[in-house]
């Protein structure tokens, strides 16, 4: 699994960070950090993190390039 988060419209809402925190980390107030090759394991949780961000500023892809769930 592959990650992408348009760090230009991430906002901080931070809601990925409660969904996954294994994956998303938040420093400081606004600074987003997070592991663009997440854990398969942690794919259902990076998916509903994926869908509650507010401004859909995360992508997630399959290894082999096909889609598994797009919310950017």
């Amino acid at each position: 699994m592959r990650l992408v988060v348009d760090l230009n419209r991430c906002q901080g809402y931070a809601q990925c960070v409660f969904l996954a925190p294994d994956v998303f980390e938040l420093r400081g107030n606004e600074a987003l950090h997070y592991d663009p090759n997440a854990d398969d394991a942690e794919r259902l949780r990076v998916l509903r993190a994926a869908a509650a961000c507010p401004v859909q500023a995360i992508q997630v892809e399959q290894l082999d390039g096909a889609d598994a769930g797009e919310a950017a």
